[in-house]
């Protein structure tokens, strides 16, 4: 626990909470036959998760003053995504510290995206519980900083390249575009776009070119999707 500590930059009064953030559910009964007594860390994945999303959300709203709530709402996504989670895990050697059942460790669980974007969270959740918000603070935007200056140059000036964003991040797919209608004359003609995530219509847009109402569909979905 004393290494663990080092990497985080954070020492823990209750070092029961960093003992529990890394003991995953699938760590078997005792020889007394208690389940993990300290307990497992899913609850604390929960906790975690929304510390981090108001760490993150602070961060960007003080450092962008003049970005608008789609560009925040897409940066926010990346630097709390799972693979982003789990990345920083890996710099913090957290897998190495993880208790696990048999199985998950003869399936390579500590390396597994999924059990380390977890643990990530619970550390959160952990040092928020023993140090309070301005530790939780403190301590996360270190380590999330190589995270941030990867994330804050993505070209998120237009709503299909937040659409994009958003759509990757929660659905692990592309928007699909589509003219659903052509109007007018052939010298001035008026594009009616339908943009689909699989079979769901996100919103249609309008305009004098297809690209045109690809952009007012697109802000269409973002509107519905917040």
């Amino acid at each position: 626990m004393h290494e663990v500590q080092d990497l985080l930059g954070y020492q823990f009064q209750n070092a029961d909470l960093l003992v529990q953030a890394l003991t995953h559910r699938s760590l078997p009964a005792d020889q007394s036959g208690r389940k993990h007594p300290i307990g497992h860390n899913e609850r604390m994945e929960f906790l975690g998760d929304a510390i981090l999303g108001l760490v993150v959300s602070q961060f960007l709203y003080e450092t962008h003053p003049a970005a608008l709530e789609g560009d925040l709402t897409a940066m926010k996504g990346c630097l709390v995504s799972r693979k982003t989670l789990a990345s920083v895990a890996e710099r913090l050697q957290l897998g190495s510290f993880l208790r696990l059942g048999s199985g998950e460790e003869s399936s390579k669980g500590r390396k597994k995206q999924s059990i380390l974007a977890g643990a990530m969270e619970a550390v959160v959740a952990a040092i928020y519980l023993d140090g309070g918000w301005g530790h939780a603070w403190k301590v996360l935007l270190p380590h999330f900083q190589k995270e941030v200056e990867r994330i804050l140059p993505l070209p998120l000036v237009d709503p299909k390249s937040q659409l994009q964003v958003l759509v990757q991040l929660h659905f692990r797919t592309l928007p699909k575009y589509r003219v659903a209608a052509q109007e007018g004359p052939a010298h001035n003609p008026h594009f009616l776009v339908e943009v689909r995530v699989g079979r769901k219509l996100l919103g249609k847009g309008k305009g004098k070119s297809k690209k045109e109402a690809e952009q007012e569909a697109a802000q269409c979905a973002l509107s519905r999707i917040r």
